[in-house]
């Protein structure tokens, strides 16, 4: 058990119990490909264009949060756009929290805070337009 948690905490995840309960998808073929189920694989751009698409017409609060666990539940980081489009889902819902839980997403799956601070300095005009406050400025 302490190799298990060593190697978890290796890959920058601290609870095994996480580890565990999600676990994400087979990596396979060339690079970019992503298993879908057991006889589809798609690329990053058709994950990025089916979850934007799926925030553009996104019309309630579970549908959202719904959209938002298996967009995350891949084993990459969802593009800016798709980020902006859940934002605007979250606004049109009216749900003010789950768009600062979007932040926290991104962040949880980013491997360095240089590129998290990419990812906010690119969506801070949209943040703003919504005004949708981070984790971050809300609590010191």
């Amino acid at each position: 058990m302490k190799n298990f948690q060593r190697l978890i905490q290796s890959q920058g995840r601290f609870a095994a119990s996480s580890a565990i309960a999600r676990p994400s998808p087979l990596r396979f073929g060339s690079v970019g490909q992503f298993r879908f189920s057991s006889n589809h694989s798609a690329s990053l751009e058709e994950i990025n264009t089916k979850y934007n698409d799926f925030f553009t017409t996104v019309q309630d609060q579970f549908e959202l949060q719904r959209g938002l666990n298996n967009c995350f539940a891949y084993d990459i980081v969802p593009s800016s756009d798709v980020i902006e489009q859940a934002l605007r889902a979250a606004r049109r819902v009216n749900d003010f929290p789950t768009a600062v839980r979007i932040f926290e997403g991104v962040k949880a799956k980013l491997p360095s805070k240089e590129q998290y601070v990419a990812y906010v300095k690119e969506l801070k005009p949209v943040c703003e337009e919504l005004g949708i406050t981070l984790k971050e400025d809300l609590f010191h």
